[in-house]
Parts: C-alpha cells; structure tokens; sequence
C-alpha cells in the first residue's frame, strides 16, 4: 500500500478542528522542541562536545508526537536507538536529554548510557536500545507484564524497517499474538537500514503485511501527518486495552539527515533530490499548514513558540555544559553484580 503524497487536509473524525487547538499547539510545540534540540546536538557533536555515536531524528518527529501523545502516563515506551525525540514526547526534560548527550552526571542514565541509551522509570521510558532489534521481544515482555497484573497499560515498542528482518521480531510478535498482549509494535520505516534501503533488504516491502501471519492487525500509517499518526495509534491503543491483543503499525517516515553523524545526509546511497523531494512533506511544516488553514495558528503564534523551544534548548545545552561529569565510582554502579573492592 503506498503512502499519499497528498500535503491537503483529508477529511479526519477530528472535523471540529477548533476543539483541538490546544492538543495540535502542544503537538506543534514538542515536534518544534525535538527539531531543535536535534540540531543544537548535532551542532554539539561536530565540535566535540558529544562523542560516541548519536542518530538524529530530524525528519521523523510526527512519528514520536503522533504515538506517544495517544498513550496513558503509566504505559511503556521502549525504542532504539535513534530515541532522542521520543524521549523529548514523553516528557522527558530537554536538560536530562541533552546532559546525557554531553555524558554528565546530571542525564537521565547518570551521563553513563549517551545517545542511545537514554533511560526514564519515572516516565515508562524502558530504555533506547544499541543492538538491533534487542528491544522487541523486551517491549513484548512488558505488554506481558501489564496483562498479568491485570493492569490495562499497553507497551509500544520503537524500531526500524530494518529490524523487522531480526529473527526476534518474529518470535516477540508471534508471542504477542498467541497471548493477546497489548503491544503495539512500531516500525519507524524511513526506508533505509543504515544505507540499504528497505527494496534491497526486504522481500515484501510492505511490512506491515507482515502481520497476517500471527493474526494481528497490520496498518500502514503517513508518518509525515502526526494527525494521521494519533488517529491510528488511538485504534491500536483501545484493541490492546480491550483485550484484542497486538498490533503491527508500519509508518512511513523519512530522515532528513545521516544515518549518525558519522554518514552523510546524501551523496552516496540517496540523492540530493530525493531528499528535497521529502522536504516537500515536511511533518512540521504539515502540521503547521493544516492549522494555518484552520485559522489556528498565524506567524506571531509561530514566532512565540519558536523563541520559547529556541530558549528551552538553549538552556539545555548550557545546562549540559556546565554540568559535573560522572564521580569515578560510578563505574560500579548500575551493573548487573556487586563489585567487590579492589576487584
């Protein structure tokens, strides 16, 4: 099934759009808040701040903003590693992100896990994951746990197109629908495996076909409409809390930047036109022409929201910056046995 290109507003059940202004702002303000902080950090990156690797989410942020904002306080989140945006949607503070990014004491792992192992219990956030595919059949342990304790939370679970070839994807959702778990399974398809696009590394390219064989619901989602991208997480959402199990949710999205920092945007396995071809459907400027049209939102409304995020990032780097790194023995912390002294 191939996704609409289409940028004019579709008709939705959401018709009264004035009665969501609030709710599309917020969206609007947290997708402006993950575009900019991503570029503060890969700004940070290139002059040495941040090390390690780091994969920026510019380009995918309805994808985060759509899932996240359907979901209870209480439900698990767990993803991969390109998570900085959907830690940002969960409510996780910009300061905590961009410390961890810097690695200081003051992140939200502790400045011990970086880029792609930003962590928060307090939130549901059940980790960004660096082995690929590692977090599927966790995310399905949790939808698990929720059904045991009787307890109505669901568990969403992030990962790319590419690790829906992981042999753990299968076994995750085969169990997840074999035991009606409230899972919902999230591939981020922005069609590239690192540099292999998906046509080149997948059978069937329409992943979300895929869900036929366990007995769940597969849906392909436009993952550049964050409107589009709530309205079918809400529907997934009640099945799992209704007790009808799993669903598989393909959402087409598109990375406006490298792999990591260490790829470039384009020039070696995409065009330079190709890129600019998916600017045309940029999610934030998406978003902001279904309000403009409307009547929710005009330039001062935009101006005031793009100093506020431009001033809570810059914060946050600043933040980063002059906090404490790690105390030496925090390297004994936070692991799996006890440390003996001298050990």
């Amino acid at each position: 099934m191939a996704v609409s290109t289409d940028t004019a507003p579709r008709p939705t059940r959401r018709a009264d759009a004035d009665a969501y202004r609030d709710e599309w702002t917020g969206w609007l303000r947290i997708m402006l808040l993950i575009r900019r902080f991503e570029e503060r950090a890969g700004e940070a990156y290139s002059i040495g701040h941040i090390g390690g690797f780091c994969h920026l989410y510019i380009g995918q942020e309805a994808v985060a903003v759509g899932t996240i904002s359907a979901l209870r306080d209480d439900d698990y989140v767990i993803s991969a590693y390109r998570e900085h945006g959907q830690a940002l949607a969960r409510g996780m503070t910009a300061r905590s992100v961009m410390a961890e990014l810097f690695g200081k004491a003051t992140g939200c792992s502790g400045g011990k896990g970086g880029s792609m192992h930003l962590f928060d219990l307090e939130r549901g956030f059940m980790g960004g994951h660096g082995i690929v595919g590692g977090q599927i059949p966790l995310g399905a342990g949790f939808a698990f746990a929720a059904k045991y304790r009787g307890t109505e939370q669901v568990s969403l679970t992030y990962f790319g197109e590419a690790a829906a070839n992981i042999g753990s994807f299968h076994e995750a959702l085969n169990i997840a629908a074999l035991w009606k778990l409230p899972a919902i399974f999230v591939i981020e398809n922005n069609g590239y495996g690192m540099g292999t696009s998906v046509r080149r590394s997948a059978a069937i390219t329409d992943l979300a076909d895929r869900a036929a064989s366990y007995g769940m619901p597969g849906v392909v989602v436009d993952g550049q409409d964050v409107i589009a991208v709530r309205e079918a997480t809400d529907e997934a959402v009640a099945r799992a809390r209704a007790g009808e199990g799993p669903t598989l949710m393909d959402i087409r999205t598109y990375r406006y930047v490298g792999h990591s920092m260490s790829d470039a945007p384009h020039g070696t396995y995409r065009s330079k036109d190709e890129v600019e071809e998916f600017r045309q459907r940029d999610p934030v400027m998406v978003l902001e022409e279904r309000m403009r049209e409307a009547g929710l939102l005009d330039d001062a409304a935009l101006e005031a929201l793009e100093a506020e995020v431009t001033a809570e990032v810059a914060d946050a780097v600043q933040f980063a910056e002059e906090s404490p790194e790690p105390d030496a023995d925090q390297l004994w912390t936070d692991v799996l046995a006890p440390v003996k002294e001298n050990d």
